[in-house]
């Protein structure tokens, strides 16, 4: 059975300016503002895409004065990069192959 929190962390990466802030993230912590200047994003449009990364655990929040600084959750990257080499992994015998498949070797022919 799949891990339903790789699924939410995966959803949570499936956008192209979340995948950014994460890029950025992983530089230095960042406020809001910091983030809004350097993807040319309103506040409330990077708001949203920080608590979607927050709520899938991807992010730390650390509190200074008012501002709310944002950093990455490198326990959750760490796992993750686990649950995907488990993922990926060859078990020693297939649990998937119920039945003798007369169509094995056939898939694709090679062109040269």
């Amino acid at each position: 059975m799949i891990n339903l929190k790789i699924v939410d962390i995966f959803k949570a990466l499936a956008d192209e300016n979340r995948i950014k802030i994460i890029k950025m993230l992983a530089c230095c912590d960042m406020c809001v503002c910091d983030i809004c200047g350097n993807l040319n994003l309103s506040q409330p449009a990077v708001s949203h895409h920080l608590k979607i990364l927050s709520d899938s655990g991807l992010l730390n929040t650390t509190r200074k004065g008012k501002w709310i600084y944002y950093s990455l959750n490198r326990e959750t990257f760490n796992s993750l990069q686990n649950e995907i080499d488990i993922l990926l992994t060859k078990p020693a015998e297939c649990p998937y192959k119920k039945y003798d498949c007369e169509c094995s070797g056939i898939f694709y022919d090679v062109v040269e």
